[in-house]
């Protein structure tokens, strides 16, 4: 055994000597020790675990399906079989490549820890993933769709967040009350500037301004928020803290009122880079907020913003 998986073995057993008394031997046993051993070793974020961990399981009720329990009976055609699947399926790249990423990284881990003798999905080569221009919202489209929020303060403060900073849904979900910090007077001056402390991809932090439009929104909403135990900044009727789940749904219920078709979450997030973008915002700044850790991710909004100047020239025309 060499030096390196020696290490990996022996830490495997430090962190979990329970479940590293014996090797799995079957493949629920080894995504067992995959979940409570390796995942919370790596700096993954929560969506990430989960969105892991769901893609492993399917993969198990494919290969349980065709008689394959244990790990000794696995190999690499039976992994290919199982993306192939995939693709019959009409899964998109992007969820097919996720999907591989997270079987190499189970099998990478039990391989490097001794359990297995050859990693049997080191030839898998994840899928490419379709280049689809990002979907953005007019100039017209933005405004119907805050008039079709405006008479509700918790979703007008929510979608004027997500325009007003780009922030992606999962750093949403997770903002608190002690997250956001309000002037105390609201205006357009520089000096009347609010910010907001967001958690990002990676478990990076980062804080960043609030113009006077998200400060006015969200001080509306903090005036009739209810009194409630969670300390979440959105919450819905019951007091619970918003999951993604149900920012999703609060928005889709907008766009759909103001006759919006083919955007989501995200696309608030692409608006709000495309129109600074348009706008003259430098690109440094806007990969800055938006968190994003190399500038070619953000430089696809140079294009888009061409677009969008084609498109307001186009539905104001004089």
């Amino acid at each position: 055994m060499d030096v390196r998986r020696r290490h990996d073995r022996e830490a495997v057993s430090g962190i979990a000597p329970a479940l590293a008394e014996r090797s799995p031997q079957t493949l629920v046993e080894a995504l067992s020790l995959y979940e409570q051993v390796y995942l919370p070793s790596r700096n993954f974020a929560a969506r990430t675990r989960e969105n892991y961990l769901n893609d492993l399981h399917d993969l198990l009720r494919f290969l349980g399906a065709r008689g394959v329990q244990r790990l000794q009976q696995l190999s690499p055609r039976q992994l290919e079989a199982y993306l192939a699947e995939l693709d019959r399926r009409g899964r998109a790249g992007a969820s097919r490549k996720r999907k591989t990423y997270a079987i190499k990284s189970l099998f990478g881990f039990l391989y490097h820890a001794a359990y297995l003798s050859r990693n049997v999905a080191e030839s898998l080569i994840p899928p490419r993933t379709e280049q689809k221009e990002p979907r953005f919202l007019s100039a017209q489209e933005y405004e119907a769709l805050l008039r079709a929020c405006s008479h509700h303060a918790r979703d007008a403060a929510l979608i004027e967040l997500l325009l007003q900073t780009g922030l992606r849904l999962s750093e949403v979900a997770h903002l608190t009350l002690e997250d956001v910090e309000l002037p105390g007077r609201i205006g357009r001056d520089t000096e009347t500037v609010g910010r907001v402390h967001v958690l990002g991809k990676g478990r990076k932090d980062r804080w960043l301004p609030l113009n006077y439009k998200a400060c006015r929104a969200l001080k509306t909403w903090l005036q009739v928020r209810p009194d409630v135990e969670s300390g979440a900044l959105f919450v819905t009727k019951f007091g619970a803290g918003m999951g993604a789940r149900a920012i999703q749904h609060a928005v889709r219920r907008h766009l759909e009122e103001a006759g919006i078709k083919g955007a989501s979450v995200h696309t608030l997030r692409h608006t709000f880079a495309t129109h600074h973008v348009a706008k003259g915002t430098s690109l440094r700044t806007v990969q800055e907020v938006l968190g994003h850790a190399d500038l070619k991710t953000t430089s696809i909004y140079v294009q888009l913003a061409q677009e969008a100047v084609k498109k307001e020239l186009q539905e104001h025309a004089l």
